[in-house]
């Protein structure tokens, strides 16, 4: 194809390289809103008048962040994003011209290049504003105008520094300002009466379209606060502002004496007084100032009057002067604010300047800048040559012969010495000079050069033959214009204010200066200025921006081609192109060149030639001249490209013919073949309608036949069908009966056996209770006896000392009080087997009455039987005597079995209700021994505490019993007690009230036998110095790898056995959980490990399951509902094999608390540190899941660049005869890349799945990471124009197969809902691979083929969208304009038009979440290692 229907990126790759190719392809690309376009390296942006939000926005930027240039479509960050890199990489200061003419909208391409440095250099987010936020609002309020041309143009050129540090963050701003056209600075300010003002109504618009005034100065003035003006500032600033705006309305009139002039009227002298009010000056020195000059002479001073029109040129300068010296303070007050770094050694310069001008009447500000853009653009040519050498110089080839034009005379002309700028500076300095003496000057000087010509009949004009044009000049006012020097009387008028900002503005000046009004030139010091900015740009690596305005309107979609072409030459787009055209205008690259011209020599590609050789020898067949071979492109002279084409159309047009005569005789057979087929179907059908009669007589026959034997068999059918009815009733009455005798013998039996049952399990349950209760009083007894035998032993023991006195009192009073409470808990279970009692008793006699009320009813019926029977048997002999019919017969039996069934339903219908009283005062029985059993758990669990506290004070009693072994005697005998690691939470055994091990009062051996041996065992160690070790080895082993059981982590099982056996949840003090803490952030600091990430991960959300369905986070004291007990008697055979085991006596209920997993927990009250380590243990959860989805992005993303695009095949493709071969080879060779992402996707599935992370869990991991893949292959294909063609889209689907395949193979226990993830670039790919698209409607496209696209996403996709396999186009027009329709009413609506999507980085899912989807673990037959198995303090885990 020639160039995509959407135009191309970069016109350099233009087959045609000229004026209207280079128009024709901007025209295109703008209407589908690709206002960016490249020439090379320069970038031309066209205003498009309307807002384009998504182009800009944050998700954009970071697309073109560190991406190579020409790599995306063409933006202005790009250019932004060059100067940046090269600035970083090369260490050299880089600048951005920016230039067009007014309207084109340079200011905001400045702004969106300030943002994205900005955004680049960290400056935004340290401070909370960029350079263009801060400047940009004073300096449009007070620099900018509404002009014919734009409706906020910008009257001065600008050029920001951004400055950078070592680093590339930016350290400092500073602004330049240039040529501020004071001759139309008042234009912007408009105030309560602005029609009235002389300086604002000559333009006769006072209101903008589409401005608001309000919203205009509020932003005017938070700006002003953010650069650091404060209130008295603005004041003063506005003061003078308003001062301005009265001294233009001050006219004069003529006065007594000659060449004198007075104040006009009243309302002149109302506007004089308060100008003086306002600039805070003397009235009368104001209007002397205005009407009389002094004029400083050697002898004397001199003091001269003025004429009215002085007078007027006079009040103007002062005007002028005032404005001048505000805005050069508000652009120093803005460098102030924004902070320049002087050691700075790197920056990005951004000029914002205007674009070359030529109206109807041009005056000294056209001429102004035009010199300006002449000076830019020799810049510019300069850079554009430059990189076309480099370009040669780097493919190799010979470019010597290249001309290069400068506009160098045209610079001379206007600043050389004796130029120009001097001749106005000379005719400036003498007072009789007038416009046109200055204008005969210029004549005379140049008449013989040939870029300036005097036009005829004119006497003051003058043109100047620009690279961009002829301009012709007016030089009726150069002289006026020119003129900058202050006058003296207005320097001391403004000097002596009483304001000090009025005053500051207007310093006093030395005094040699003061006594003479040296003169000062605009225009030099504009030369100047321009120079030190030459200077600048030349130190620095330029990078070009020029911005077109489509049309004057100032409207979108409106693409005028005259305007477009005159800027483009003015801006010097075309300049460049003809620099190109100068040598080699047309650039191929090898693949390119072949790809295109291969038809013109297919025998050159049959061999195994590379394509450098190909190109050569197509060449050399086509017997072409002066072209150049480089290293990587075939470079072509003007005119040789079309030379080729037309030959190529010439052998395209051999082959068209060679397939149309092929299809012209396809045709000719198929409709040959279509005649053949026509007659063998009419025969056919003629055949078959003889042999269709045949066929209907021989059918006729039969079904008579048919028919009649039919007949006979209905007749046989029928009498079979009555005798087998009149059977078949006689049966069902037999049966019937039969079944109903059946059923009454099966229901009373089935009755009996209900109340056997409920008598049995009532008489078992008595009995059971009866022996449950001797068991508990036995077992009480024993107990009893057991304690005393011990209290004996203790006091045995206190008799030896009398240090121990004190403890025996405390141990007797105890033991008392335990005696009272088991007291106590004998008459509780004396009530309650009272009560039991009682209940039991009335049971049996509720039960007893039922029973007889039962047999009463089995009686009635017994009787009701028995007179049925005697009924029937007195019947019979009356029938037998009477002689009836058959059917008389069949009527009393169906009589008399109705009449026993009526008897038989009265008799049920009684005892039903009978038994429904029954069963009511069962359920109420039932109820009440249902009340009565929780009655029985309530005191059961009062005696479980009960005996809680015994277990408490027996365990108090060893530790009291430990401290006395070590002064008694008889310690030896008192040591082989067993001991106990229980503690009991109360200060006065020496563990503290949080849960801390306090040690105990140093206690004093007391030793009675002083020749004791030294051999006698040593104090046991404290209680808390023991868990300080538990503590260290828990640690010490956790931060090994201690691998799985059965699945489940050892680590976080262990963990949470043993926290919940020390009770450290529901101390208020402790630090165990900071070590654990502490423990799992060391062994996740390997951000790299996998493994090791992938391990804890699923210990933390195992842990963290266990402590969710754990702890309890209320105040409430009550327990979970635990399974009801079978019995009190197997509590108490729990409770008393617990006492039995002196190791068991420091774990009441630890058994309990772990028996059947999870669901079987007793929650705990958690206290803060509990809570807090819950917290932590959340957050490092989502740490580690974080890392894990993060480490597995940063393998893949590489990879993803390479499988959004398919690379290009190999030239063997194009030989027909290895077509097949060549293709398998090439698509294994792309797959290849697809293939890698699912490598690693199994790889950290297998790694995940190893160390039995929750399903749940993955699922989120590869939901996220293919939401990652789908939003960079989107975004990238968005972005690039060649991925959005139709091979592209192939390539995209069969990698989009093989992750397809992956969830497959994953299953959705583990890939969840990651293919859903893809739907944006799956629908994209559809699209582009769908055909027929201009056939599809609007509606089918966004209903059915992509319901996901949003319209913005769509409407790229279809202007990108070029097919390189088929040559077919895209959606039709009425498609795209109804696309377009739609985002600008999304645009006016204020609807997000980003087509960019967003990359989800947040944790999906929380701690419930988690709890959910995992299921109950069992943590008491884990594995636990051999260092704690064999480490006595962690018995309770055996």
């Amino acid at each position: 194809m020639e160039a995509p229907p959407g135009g191309v990126d970069d016109m350099t790759r233009l087959s045609y390289l000229h004026e209207p190719g280079v128009l024709q392809n901007l025209a295109t690309r703008y209407e589908l809103n690709e206002i960016y376009t490249y020439t090379g390296s320069i970038l031309i942006a066209v205003n498009p008048f309307q807002r384009l939000p998504h182009l800009y926005d944050t998700h954009m930027m970071e697309q073109y962040k560190g991406a190579d240039f020409g790599e995306l479509s063409p933006h202005v960050f790009a250019v932004a994003d060059v100067a940046y890199r090269a600035m970083i990489n090369e260490g050299k200061s880089n600048s951005i011209l920016v230039s067009g003419e007014s309207g084109a909208g340079k200011t905001e391409t400045t702004k969106m290049l300030m943002r994205y440095l900005a955004h680049l250099g960290g400056r935004s987010g340290v401070e909370g504003r960029t350079v263009e936020q801060q400047s940009n609002p004073v300096l449009e309020a007070f620099g900018n105008a509404k002009t014919v041309r734009n409706n906020n143009s910008s009257r001065f050129g600008k050029f920001v520094e951004i400055q950078f540090d070592k680093t590339g963050r930016i350290s400092g701003a500073a602004i330049r300002t240039y040529l501020l056209e004071r001759s139309r600075d008042t234009q912007r300010y408009k105030l309560a009466d602005a029609r009235s003002f002389h300086y604002l109504n000559q333009s006769s618009c006072i209101e903008v379209e589409g401005i608001n005034d309000a919203e205009e100065y509020l932003a005017t003035r938070r700006a002003m606060d953010i650069v650091g003006i404060n209130e008295e500032e603005q004041e003063a600033i506005f003061r003078v502002v308003a001062a301005i705006l009265h001294l233009g309305n001050i006219n004069f009139a003529k006065g007594t004496e000659i060449d004198s002039s007075v104040i006009k009227d009243d309302k002149s002298r109302f506007h004089l007084n308060t100008a003086a009010e306002l600039l805070k000056c003397d009235c009368d020195n104001l209007e002397k100032a205005l009407i009389t000059r002094v004029i400083v002479t050697p002898e004397e001073i001199i003091t001269r009057t003025l004429d009215p029109a002085s007078a007027l040129v006079s009040r103007d300068a002062l005007a002028k002067t005032i404005y001048s010296r505000l805005f050069d303070w508000i652009v120093e007050k803005i460098n102030v604010s924004i902070g320049q770094d002087p050691n700075s050694k790197q920056l990005i310069g951004v000029l914002d300047i205007y674009g070359f001008e030529s109206f109807k009447i041009n005056s000294f500000e056209q001429l102004c800048i035009n010199y300006t853009n002449e000076k830019l653009q020799q810049h510019f040519n300069q850079h554009v040559f430059k990189m076309e050498q480099e370009e040669y110089t780097r493919e190799e080839i010979n470019w010597s012969y290249i001309e290069f034009v400068d506009n160098q005379d045209v610079l001379d002309l206007i600043e050389k010495k004796g130029g120009l700028i001097a001749l106005l500076d000379e005719a400036c300095m003498f007072p009789r000079s007038t416009h046109e003496t200055f204008a005969q000057k210029l004549y005379t000087t140049f008449k013989n050069n040939k870029r300036f010509a005097k036009p005829k009949l004119s006497r003051t004009d003058f043109t100047i033959v620009h690279y961009a044009g002829d301009v012709t000049y007016q030089a009726d006012f150069f002289l006026d214009k020119n003129k900058d020097y202050v006058v003296a009387e207005h320097q001391d008028l403004l000097n002596a204010s009483s304001c000090p900002f009025v005053a500051a503005l207007f310093p006093a000046l030395p005094e040699e200066t003061a006594k003479s009004s040296k003169f000062s030139s605009i225009g030099s010091r504009f030369k100047l200025q321009l120079q030190s900015l030459m200077e600048t740009l030349s130190s620095t690596e330029p990078h070009y921006i020029r911005c077109v305005k489509p049309n004057n309107l100032l409207k979108p979609a409106i693409f005028e081609n005259t305007n477009v072409i005159q800027q483009l030459r003015c801006g010097g787009v075309l300049e460049a192109i003809r620099i190109s055209c100068a040598g080699y205008p047309t650039r191929k690259t090898f693949y390119e060149f072949v790809n295109r011209f291969g038809v013109l020599a297919p025998e050159v590609l049959e061999g195994s030639n590379d394509d450098k050789i190909a190109c050569q020898k197509i060449l050399e067949k086509m017997g072409l001249e002066n072209y150049q071979i480089g290293k990587t492109k075939v470079f072509l002279r003007a005119g040789q490209m079309a030379d080729l084409d037309a030959r190529r159309a010439e052998v395209l047009g051999r082959a068209a013919r060679i397939i149309q005569r092929q299809i012209s005789t396809y045709i000719a057979r198929k409709q040959f073949v279509s005649l053949r087929r026509s007659a063998t179907q009419l025969q056919s059908f003629v055949r078959g309608t003889l042999a269709r009669k045949l066929y209907e007589c021989m059918r006729r026959e039969a079904s008579a036949v048919k028919i009649q034997k039919n007949v006979r068999r209905h007749k046989a059918r029928v009498s079979y069908l009555q005798l087998q009815e009149a059977a078949i009733t006689l049966q069902t009455g037999l049966r019937a009966m039969s079944a109903r005798k059946e059923f009454r013998f099966r229901k009373e039996t089935k009755a009996a056996v209900h109340i056997q049952a409920r008598w049995r399990c009532h008489r078992d349950y008595a009995h059971y209770k009866n022996l449950q209760g001797a068991a508990l009083t036995y077992q009480c007894a024993w107990r009893q006896r057991l304690a005393r035998r011990e209290l004996r032993k203790l006091k045995m023991a206190a008799r030896e000392t009398g240090a121990l006195k004190e403890a025996k009192d405390k141990l007797e009073k105890r033991v008392e009080e335990l005696t009272w409470r088991l007291g106590l808990e004998k008459r509780l279970r004396t009530d309650l087997e009272e009560a039991k009692a009682q209940e039991i008793a009335k049971l049996q006699e509720t039960l007893h009455d039922m029973q007889q009320q039962v047999e009463e009813a089995k009686a009635m019926i017994v009787k009701e039987r028995e007179a049925a029977r005697k009924a029937i048997e007195e019947a019979p002999p009356v029938i037998k005597e009477t002689p009836v019919l058959v059917e008389d017969t069949e009527k009393i039996n169906s009589l008399t079995a109705e009449a026993l069934l009526q008897t038989e339903r009265q008799a049920t219908e009684a005892a039903k209700k009978e038994y429904a009283e029954a069963e009511r005062r069962n359920e109420e029985l039932i109820k009440k021994f249902e009340g009565a059993e929780k009655k029985i758990e309530q005191l059961q669990d009062t005696v479980q505490r009960l005996e809680e506290k015994a277990t408490n004070m027996e365990s108090e009693n060893k530790v009291l019993r430990q401290q006395a072994v070590a002064i008694s005697p008889t310690a030896k005998s008192l040591a082989a007690y067993p001991k106990s690691p229980f503690q009991l939470k109360t200060p006065e055994n020496g563990v503290a009230p949080y849960g801390e091990v306090k040690p105990l009062p140093d206690i004093t051996p007391i030793s009675l036998n002083p020749k004791e041996p030294e051999t006698e065992e040593k104090p046991q160690k404290s209680l808390n110095e023991k868990q300080q070790e538990n503590q260290d080895m828990l640690i010490k082993c956790v931060s090994q790898d201690l691998g799985f059981s059965s699945g489940r982590p050892i680590a976080a099982c262990l963990i949470y056995r043993c926290l919940l056996h020390w009770r450290s949840f529901e101390v208020e003090r402790t630090g165990v959980f900071d070590r654990i803490i502490q423990t799992i952030g060391t062994a996740i600091e390997a951000q790299e490990n996998n493994d090791k990430l992938a391990y804890w991960l699923s210990n933390s959300s195992t842990l963290l399951l266990l402590l969710q369905r754990t702890l309890k986070t209320t105040g409430a004291a009550g327990l979970t509902p635990q399974r009801r007990r079978s019995s009190a008697a197997s509590f108490g055979r729990v409770f008393s094999g617990m006492r039995a085991s002196p190791q068991s006596a420091g774990r009441p209920f630890l058994a309990s608390r772990l028996m059947g997993g999870i669901g079987d927990l007793r929650q705990v009250e958690a206290k803060y540190p509990a809570l807090l380590f819950k917290q932590q243990l959340t957050a490092f959860l989502e740490k580690i899941y974080g890392m894990i989805r993060d480490n597995l992005k940063k393998e893949i993303s590489p990879l993803l660049g390479l499988c959004i695009q398919a690379p290009r095949t190999s030239r063997a493709s194009l030989i027909k005869g290895s077509r097949s071969q060549a293709n398998a080879l090439a698509q294994q060779t792309l797959i290849a890349h697809w293939q890698s992402i699912v490598k690693i996707l199994t790889n950290y599935l297998n790694v995940l799945k190893a160390n039995y992370v929750p399903s749940f869990l993955i699922s989120k991991v590869f939901t996220q990471i293919f939401s990652f893949i789908n939003v960079q292959l989107f975004n990238s294909l968005l972005l690039r124009r060649e991925c959005c063609s139709f091979s592209n889209g192939e390539y995209v689907k069969a990698g989009l197969a093989e992750l397809e395949q992956w969830c497959i193979y994953a299953t959705e226990e583990y890939a969840g809902s990651s293919w859903e993830e893809l739907k944006h670039i799956r629908q994209a790919v559809g699209f582009l691979v769908i055909h027929q698209k201009p056939k599809k409607t609007l509606k089918e496209i966004t209903n059915d083929l992509c319901p996901v696209l949003s319209i913005q996403q769509l409407y790229r996709i279809s202007t990108m969208y070029w097919d390189d396999k088929y040559g077919t186009h895209t959606v039709s027009s009425e498609v795209i304009s109804s696309m377009r329709i739609m985002m600008t009413e999304d645009s006016n609506s204020a609807v997000s038009s980003s087509f960019l999507l967003d990359d989800d980085s947040s944790i999906p899912f929380s701690v419930d979440d988690i709890s959910k989807s995992m299921t109950e673990i069992e943590v008491t037959d884990v594995d636990m290692p051999p260092l704690i198995r064999e480490n006595s303090g962690f018995t309770f885990l055996h």
